[in-house]
């Protein structure tokens, strides 16, 4: 790996490097100040809100980062550029925003769908507005002939013969407990029965956009930190006026963008461990994206208010089925016969690592089933990983540029990963060039105290032979 080690050496070698937007390494930033630059360098500027504020995922990266990169790759409507990890759409919004056509792979069918709308700008907004108005009015009345007005606060007991709406038993389980007051779920459950029963096919998937924006917060008891849990439970919120804001936020913003609406940009629901059967052979001229952590965050926690209401998932089997189809990044979607470790199974710092994870763990006594598989999804990470870097070679043409942009992660009973340095490693193995590793952003670890790197893994394709099936 001596390329890799070069590279690494000539990075961090230099007492002035700077990170993407010019700060220096020189000396220590006063805490505080270190605090205020790296939550605005994560943050939506004022000037990016249009699409990407219809619904943001709290652990998305900037699009300030995305047009970084497609600046750097030199970028134009002649090409196209792959989101293999695509979540919420941050890397298709800032595409096609800027005229470029645009691929996202997605496995969570919520944030698939999320992605989708926000790069379907063709409804008509004051249709949309209309239609919108229509509904509320008659979910308001609705609700009103229960005797539970939205624009009244709710002081009491409804009428006996009022039965809140619920969830059946199965589905209500999947959701945190708390997260959402039976009061603010029946009125969501009765717009949303409004919302079917009139849609317009034109207008009904951004209308349930808007729901889903407004269902964790406004709506909902949920507080992002990032970590999600509960905030101030409410016993009552104003759903119907909520949701028509986020309507309103939307059709305000496809009026400004009718110019780069027919920019192309497709969203497929995928494993990105998977060569997907729709993605031509040197179809994809870069790839730009941020694949999960490798941590205890479980992702589908984060979204699972809005994707249980909305009726993507039901049942313990569809999440199961959902987790499945995940990189395996925490303890809660390892499975019985996971196999993708034994892509770095040769791998000397992963299996290091996993050995010192698990050493440890011994070490402090750690028993729990979740602690026991510390080591073990780190190889399965990093495994899923290669496996995605070996099926994504034949899609790219020769001399693709692609960026990842991953974090440092002290998670697992303090080991200290360095996500990116080991991704590219493993990058280079497979026939990648390593053109470098960018620090985006540095954070305090809360258990270490010590400094975590976010980065941007920067490689190339250089092209050669499209490897077999199964060939590493």
């Amino acid at each position: 790996m001596s390329g890799l080690k070069d590279t690494l050496a000539h990075t961090e070698a230099k007492p002035d490097a700077v990170d993407l937007f010019g700060h220096t390494n020189l000396a220590p930033v006063p805490r505080k100040q270190r605090r205020l630059r790296n939550g605005t360098m994560n943050q939506l500027a004022p000037e990016d809100n249009p699409v990407h504020n219809w619904y943001r995922f709290v652990l998305s990266f900037p699009p300030h980062l995305v047009r970084e990169y497609i600046q750097r790759f030199r970028l134009t409507a002649a090409h196209t550029i792959l989101d293999p990890f695509c979540g919420t759409g941050t890397t298709l919004v800032e595409s096609k925003k800027l005229g470029i056509p645009s691929v996202g792979l997605e496995a969570h069918p919520l944030v698939k769908f999320i992605a989708e709308v926000k790069v379907d700008w063709g409804p008509n907004p004051d249709g949309l507005e209309e239609h919108s108005k229509w509904i509320a009015r008659a979910a308001q009345a609705d609700m009103e002939s229960q005797g539970l007005p939205e624009n009244q606060p709710f002081l009491g007991v409804p009428a006996t013969h009022i039965a809140f709406r619920s969830l059946p038993a199965e589905t209500a389980r999947l959701l945190i407990k708390d997260s959402i007051s039976p009061l603010p779920l029946h009125r969501t459950l009765v717009l949303l029965d409004h919302l079917r029963r009139n849609a317009d096919e034109r207008y009904y998937r951004h209308q349930l956009l808007a729901l889903a924006r407004a269902l964790p917060t406004m709506i909902g008891n949920l507080h992002f930190g990032p970590e999600v849990g509960l905030g101030a439970v409410k016993a009552d919120a104003p759903v119907v006026t909520s949701w028509l804001d986020g309507v309103r936020l939307i059709a305000n913003d496809l009026r400004k963008l009718k110019a780069t609406g027919d920019v192309p940009s497709v969203v497929h629901c995928a494993d990105a461990r998977q060569l997907h059967p729709r993605l031509e052979p040197n179809s994809v001229d870069a790839v730009i994206t941020s694949p999960p952590y490798p941590n205890e965050k479980d992702y589908t926690r984060t979204t699972r208010l809005e994707a249980v209401l909305l009726g993507f998932l039901r049942s313990r089997a569809d999440l199961r089925a959902l987790k499945q189809q995940l990189l395996r990044s925490n303890t809660r979607n390892v499975y019985k016969g996971d196999t993708d470790d034994s892509w770095v199974a040769e791998h000397p710092e992963v299996q290091r690592l996993a050995g010192l994870i698990d050493g440890r763990r011994t070490a402090l006594g750690k028993t729990s089933g979740f602690e026991r598989l510390y080591g073990t999804v780190t190889k399965l990470y990093f495994g899923g990983m290669a496996r995605h870097l070996a099926q994504l070679r034949p899609v790219l043409r020769p001399g693709a540029p692609l960026a990842y942009v991953v974090g440092d992660q002290a998670s697992y009973l303090r080991v200290m990963i360095r996500t990116g340095r080991i991704l590219a490693d493993i990058a280079e193995s497979l026939g990648y060039e390593v053109v470098g590793i960018d620090l985006f952003r540095t954070r305090l670890a809360t258990a270490t105290r010590e400094q975590l790197r976010e980065e941007v893994v920067v490689l190339r394709w250089p092209g050669g032979r499209a490897p077999q099936e199964g060939e590493p």
